[in-house]
């Protein structure tokens, strides 16, 4: 249990401080980011696979035409996700960011609900009321919909449904995916390099290591993540999420001093407390179904 907490909490801190990586690189485009974040990773996976020797599974994968096109999908989403929530983190809206993978539990919610024909409680009904209050409020507040919240939760929760009912594990799949991206990402790369526009070509020897560093500082708190999910129970693992866009929160507020002002105070609080609420119920749910 302790090795699992450990596991799971190294995850969402390394995920919570990404933005301080993206920042250390935001002179490079967030395209060519995420053809680096796809090609370095399918590196580093093959390298862990390589010592693990475990390449038995790919082969029937690669052949079976519903794997892969469920896969196809899954990385397509992936990809959508990564790239807005790099855009964004360099854009200077981390704390926008950050939105959606507060409200990403809720989601998942509903897609199950709605796609999967999951029952809810009454309990879990009243926590999304309330976190649909919340982003009702920042809408109003902003004069607009916080898209970019809404399009990273969407984004998360669709290929967390995706994989949710997928045949491989968390190393196979995402091995997988990056695998099915890369012939992208390198065309794309080749592309810049052939117009003279690569961020990697054209920058310096820091540049250089952090591009080469999107590798293992993507796999590796996935790979932590699937450790740690494995050891601990699934309600302590959805508290312990939170880390991560409160770890991001924070750096926005604090360190680049992002606009946080009463409105958007006000808005957060609200769906604070839909996640108090949605975790509070589910632990008492828990509690009622634990043998006397």
């Amino acid at each position: 249990m302790q090795t699992g907490i450990l596991y799971a909490a190294a995850a969402y801190f390394i995920w919570g401080l990404l933005p301080l990586y993206l920042k250390a690189i935001k002179h490079v485009p967030a395209m060519e980011i995420l053809m680096h974040r796809m090609v370095w990773s399918l590196v580093f996976l093959a390298i862990v696979l390589a010592v693990r020797k475990h390449w038995s599974w790919l082969k029937p994968a690669l052949q079976d035409k519903r794997v892969v096109g469920r896969f196809i999908a899954s990385a397509a989403v992936l990809s959508i996700n990564w790239f807005i929530y790099i855009w964004a983190v360099n854009d200077g809206r981390v704390v926008d960011a950050s939105l959606g993978y507060f409200i990403n539990p809720l989601v998942n919610v509903m897609f199950g609900y709605f796609l999967l024909h999951e029952r809810l409680r009454p309990g879990q009904w009243g926590a999304i009321a309330v976190a649909a209050g919340g982003v009702v409020w920042l809408t109003v507040q902003a004069g607009q919909l916080p898209w970019i919240g809404l399009l990273l939760a969407a984004s998360f929760g669709t290929y967390g449904l995706l994989r949710k009912t997928a045949p491989l594990g968390a190393l196979e799949g995402l091995s997988l995916e990056t695998l099915l991206l890369t012939p992208f990402a390198l065309a794309w790369l080749a592309w810049l390099t052939s117009q003279g526009q690569s961020g990697f070509v054209n920058g310096d020897s820091s540049t250089h290591a952090l591009l080469l560093a999107a590798g293992p500082i993507t796999a590796i708190p996935l790979l932590l993540f699937a450790a740690g999910a494995r050891r601990i129970p699934l309600s302590l693992l959805g508290l312990l999420q939170y880390i991560g866009p409160t770890l991001q929160m924070g750096l926005g507020v604090f360190l680049w001093h992002e606009p946080f002002g009463t409105g958007k105070l006000i808005g957060f609080a609200v769906i604070w407390s839909a996640l108090a609420l949605y975790t509070l119920e589910g632990y008492w749910n828990s509690r009622q179904l634990r043998p006397a």
